[in-house]
């Protein structure tokens, strides 16, 4: 993941509904939930308020949805979560200076 796309991902998980939501989906694991599911699941939010919602987190990646019957199923992109927690977290404390008792015995 580079920066331009964690920079989408962090924008799409930056509003509340849909952040709710793709912790839903988080939630439910691979098999994901159904539109209907995810709306009751989210206080009964209007149709197309969960499709817009929906929408931003398909444009980022962090969602994908496929037809099973009548129903669409959406699930966490797992794959784009790991890559997105990878690059926030590749360079955790790399520029960490030692403790000031450290540097003192030193």
């Amino acid at each position: 993941m580079n920066r331009s796309d964690a920079s989408s991902a962090l924008a799409a998980l930056g509003n509340e509904v849909r952040l709710d939501a793709y912790r839903l989906l988080v939630r439910a694991g691979p098999s994901g939930l159904a539109i209907g599911d995810l709306q009751k699941r989210l206080g009964g939010i209007p149709r197309s308020t969960l499709a817009h919602h929906l929408h931003k987190l398909l444009e980022a990646d962090l969602v994908q949805q496929h037809k099973a019957g009548a129903s669409v199923i959406s699930q966490a992109n797992y794959q784009r979560m790991d890559a997105l927690v990878h690059y926030l977290t590749a360079e955790c404390c790399a520029d960490e200076r030692p403790a000031i008792q450290e540097l003192a015995h030193a």
